[in-house]
């Protein structure tokens, strides 16, 4: 090899014609024979009689490196004009040359492994005719031209397509909601009639007991009763009146019960499979956009003034939404990022990046992403076995160390800058200390989580009053930390610091659950329930949804079902999972189309219900009613598979 291709000597080894054809092409493992892609798609640049050149536009660089290194050989089936089935060839790379320093775009010198007679003189027959007859390129470039207009149309069917799945979702998500809150109106209805029922019962009982006696009265002293009996007997008829219309309402009800029941068994069938075929156009709109050339994704997708803008905490989030659906390519690329190129200062990260080409996109350093960073490198470390990212780690976890060192009782401020504590960072540095004692099996580590614990115990976690402070002095509250006070300590140690994770989880439904009209891109409004950021009480602006703060309580909704059913509380734990069901709904019925071409109209979720918006934390919502967020479309796929992030656990 030379350089990024092969020889020129290997690139003159045949006579080349040139010829203009579509080609779609799989990547074969040598070494085993299996396919090792799906199908690709290229153009003959030309074609000669020991081989082709293939142009691809573009390509997955994990696979490029496969073919620049000779790990596969290419199946390919080259489509002829005027002839019935495509040529059918197996080939091996001569040489590789990248054309584009933006993108991903190759010339490929194949020599052929195998070609049939009848398709190589073909194929030969072919290329010799449209050397000689003009009329055969103007009906290639229309060939040509068909074929891109067919692009143009698929790409425009599959956005038209996702949009509709989208759309699907959020309908039926409404519909479902709608059909359990009619069975709760009809439970409703049968208890207020069966309370009817059995008052209405014991009158009825009363007034033959009185009728009973007022005839034993009669017969025993003579004593006229005829008009009291006649009207004790009207009575007992009118109320056995009136309990026959209530039983008939009451059958009438449990009749209906039954339809809204197997309704909602229907929808919520239907809502499952939705469900989970928008998570999976969720995860792609995570895929596709991350930057190929820094491994980097762009936080926002729709807000002009965050353009390019790329958060380590995102990053952490997209980087483990890799690592669990096991692109661990994808996972390691954009780590790199960060263990070679990154700027730091005082060795450690500062907060944002700009995605396009690694830059700096501001220059504030804070504790908190530079530890959630250290959880991604953990959680890869953890799930691939790959070692490579440990130092990184713990380099962070030492700079951590180095501030928690610099307070008298162990706590972390929220940068090497400033002088305020947050519940949330600490909670993030119990997390990574814990897991990266696990991973290295390191006592400093251990004893660095359990002096953050400390901290905790003393400081924030108020047990009379508010569970969960905000910070240290700070008795605001902030939803996401009683979510990752479950999540990162979790209900068992929480209850040895006599935390009750059930009256944490009360407290938070209590204070910070809202139910608002989510207005969608299109003009339609959804009711949507989920978490406030802060409780509206606080705020002049009214009650809203974060996506990501929603899903961060969904998962801990999970781990405490999971607590529940480990101690044998079945009834408890289902109650967790309806409520991590009902939420899970609105959630996903805030569910909007990627506003960008990349995109193609796939699922996605924006950062809150509302746009530019304060969230009672020191910062705004992002602009624009259509801006896709990687936190909160990323955390929605931890909500739903039951993924928590601050715990190596499965």
């Amino acid at each position: 090899m030379k350089g990024p291709y092969y020889s020129g000597r290997e690139r003159r080894q045949y006579t080349r014609i040139d010829s203009v054809l579509p080609v779609q092409f799989k990547l074969v493992d040598i070494r085993n024979g299996q396919y090792a892609s799906g199908w690709l798609q290229g153009f003959t640049n030309n074609i000669g009689k020991g081989g082709i050149c293939l142009q691809v536009n573009t390509i997955d660089p994990v696979l490029s490196a496969q073919i620049r290194e000779r790990k596969v050989k290419l199946y390919i089936e080259l489509e002829l004009p005027f002839y019935r089935r495509p040529i059918v060839t197996h080939a091996h790379t001569a040489w590789m040359k990248r054309i584009s320093t933006d993108t991903e775009k190759y010339l490929i010198g194949l020599s052929y492994e195998s070609i049939g007679f009848p398709g190589y003189a073909h194929l030969m027959r072919y290329v010799r005719a449209k050397k000689i007859f003009v009329p055969t390129v103007a009906a290639i470039l229309l060939f040509l031209a068909v074929g891109f207009l067919g692009n143009i149309y698929f790409n425009l069917k599959l956005s038209a397509n996702n949009k509709k799945l989208v759309e699907q979702l959020v309908l039926v998500n409404q519909q479902s909601a709608a059909a359990g809150q009619r069975i709760i109106q009809i439970q409703d209805e049968k208890a207020r009639l069966s309370s009817q029922i059995a008052t209405l019962q014991a009158r009825i009982e009363r007034a033959e007991e009185e009728r009973l006696k007022v005839s034993e009265m009669a017969k025993s002293n003579e004593y006229k009763a005829g008009r009291e009996i006649e009207k004790l007997n009207a009575l007992i008829a009118r109320l056995n009146q009136e309990m026959a219309r209530l039983k008939d309402r009451f059958t009438a009800s449990k009749t209906e019960a039954d339809k809204a029941n197997e309704a909602l068994l229907m929808l919520d069938e239907k809502k499952a499979a939705l469900q989970k075929a928008n998570l999976a156009k969720m995860y792609e709109w995570l895929s596709l956009h991350q930057n190929p050339r820094t491994g980097l994704v762009m936080s926002f997708e729709g807000d002009k003034d965050l353009a390019d803008w790329a958060f380590v905490y995102d990053q952490s989030l997209a980087a483990q939404a890799y690592v669990y659906f096991g692109d661990f390519q994808k996972a390691k690329k954009l780590l790199e990022f960060f263990a070679s190129r990154a700027k730091r200062i005082d060795g450690l990260f500062i907060n944002a990046y700009y995605a396009s080409d690694g830059s700096s996109a501001e220059y504030t350093v804070h504790s908190g992403p530079n530890i959630w960073l250290g959880i991604a490198l953990l959680q890869y470390t953890q799930k691939t076995k790959d070692s490579s990212f440990v130092g990184l780690a713990e380099e962070i976890a030492q700079r951590i160390i180095a501030l928690q060192n610099e307070d008298k009782d162990k706590g972390i401020r929220g940068g090497p800058s400033v002088r305020w504590y947050s519940t949330e960072h600490n909670l993030d540095a119990y997390a990574f200390f814990t897991v990266l004692a696990q991973v290295t099996g390191k006592e400093e580590y251990r004893l660095a989580a359990d002096n953050v614990l400390r901290w905790l115990t003393q400081h924030t976690y108020d047990k009379m009053d508010i569970p969960v402070l905000r910070g240290k002095g700070d008795a605001t509250i902030a939803t996401d930390t009683y979510a990752w006070s479950i999540a990162a300590i979790g209900p068992e140690r929480l209850l040895a610091l006599g935390m009750n994770p059930d009256k944490i989880i009360e407290f938070a439904e209590e204070h910070c659950v809202k139910e608002v009209s989510f207005t969608r891109p299109g003009g339609t409004a959804v009711k949507v329930k989920g978490f406030d950021f802060a409780p509206q009480r606080h705020l002049a602006r009214g009650g809203v949804v974060s996506t990501e703060w929603t899903a961060q309580m969904i998962v801990t909704l999970k781990i405490m079902a999971a607590f529940h059913q480990k101690k044998g509380e079945t009834v408890l734990a289902k109650e967790y999972l309806r409520k991590a069901d009902v939420y899970t709904g609105g959630l996903l019925s805030m569910s909007i189309s990627s506003p960008s071409p990349s995109g193609q109209g796939e699922g996605c979720l924006p950062y809150a219900s509302s746009d530019f918006v304060d969230t009672g934390h020191g910062w705004m919502t992002p602009k624009g009613s259509s801006t896709g967020s990687i936190a909160g479309t990323a955390y929605a796929l931890f909500a739903y598979y039951g993924y928590n992030p601050l715990s190596l656990e499965e």
